[in-house]
């Protein structure tokens, strides 16, 4: 892969191939296509139809365009719904260019056969192991099961218990960043309890820290703790990235907003990202029922209500994004 970063340099990986990075346009950094609890498409009581859930995705996904959205970027890795084949459609009838992701994480949404391989005692993959698994998917492609391989994965995203990161997930984590130093592509950090520890975790690979968006910024929790500023102090990417979930273990969008403001006053405009978690089809938990396009419908009004102008938003909502999934 490292043969190859020159000619990929400024480029971005999408379901459809690569894409010119500038062609990016306004994107959405975390957002879930699908939501799918692994094994909810057996219960009794769920019928996946996949006409049915094209057609909604369709829908979502044209709003998004129409509002100004370019991308769409899911982060949920590899066991959560992701369906590539799916994406591919979606992209070339939407005109929406898609990210698609690897990883895994948390631990609780990982099947035994990552966590019990077959030695005595039990005991997690090694962080190489996971490592393997995620390069390949960048150098190989994403894996449809039982098929073949299809477009590269445009970054890893890993992710965190709340309560604290377990063993298993600080193996996961180290494999995310591993897997980013050696494919170019960025590392998105769900963090744990401690977003400024995670964070050390993964530059303790040997990545950079602007290749790493840290998710998760506006839960109240990291927002009293001061997590996003320093953060972007380190110079890790802010992913402000629950727009629009008003209150309960995040901010508020009012708050998210002077957060935004505070964030650019203290030179940090270059480091924000921003989305709203949004989920286009969930099956077996409820997801967050809210438009691709809210931010740019709804919340970029707020933004412009505490002084911020075209180019500050155009950053966190293009240019920052963009510099984060080019490959390099």
């Amino acid at each position: 892969m490292k043969g190859s970063q020159t000619a990929e340099r400024n480029t971005v990986h999408t379901v459809l191939g690569p894409v010119p990075a500038d062609e990016l346009g306004v994107v959405s950094v975390h957002e879930a296509l699908l939501s799918v609890v692994p094994g909810a498409e057996h219960a009794f009581d769920i019928t996946p139809d996949r006409a049915e859930t094209f057609e909604v995705l369709v829908g979502k996904l044209t709003e998004f365009r129409d509002h100004g959205g370019r991308t769409i970027v899911d982060s949920t890795g590899m066991f959560h719904g992701r369906d590539v084949k799916l994406y591919e459609a979606l992209s070339r009838t939407t005109g929406v260019h898609i990210v698609a992701s690897t990883g895994m994480g948390p631990e609780e949404m990982l099947g035994g056969y990552f966590l019990t391989p077959q030695t005595n005692p039990p005991t997690p993959w090694p962080a190489d192991k996971f490592a393997d698994l995620f390069t390949r998917e960048i150098a190989e492609g994403m894996v449809v099961p039982r098929v073949e391989r299809r477009g590269a994965a445009g970054l890893v995203a890993t992710a965190a218990n709340p309560d604290g990161m377990t063993a298993t997930e600080e193996n996961l984590v180290r494999a995310a960043a591993r897997t980013a130093r050696d494919t170019g592509v960025p590392v998105s950090l769900r963090f744990g309890k401690d977003a400024v520890h995670d964070l050390g975790i993964v530059v303790g690979e040997g990545l950079q820290a602007d290749r790493v968006v840290v998710g998760g910024l506006d839960r109240r929790d990291a927002v009293d703790a001061g997590a996003p500023l320093e953060i972007a102090r380190r110079g890790a990417y802010v992913a402000l990235d629950h727009v629009g979930a008003d209150g309960g273990i995040h901010v508020t969008d009012a708050e998210r907003a002077t957060l935004i403001r505070e964030l650019v006053d203290a030179g940090h405009g270059d480091r924000i990202l921003l989305s709203s978690n949004a989920t286009g089809v969930s099956l077996g938990e409820p997801g967050l029922d809210l438009p691709f396009s809210y931010i740019l419908s709804t919340f970029v009004p707020r933004l412009t209500a505490q002084g911020l102008g075209v180019t500050d938003i155009r950053r966190m909502l293009a240019d920052n994004p963009r510099d984060l999934l080019s490959v390099r």
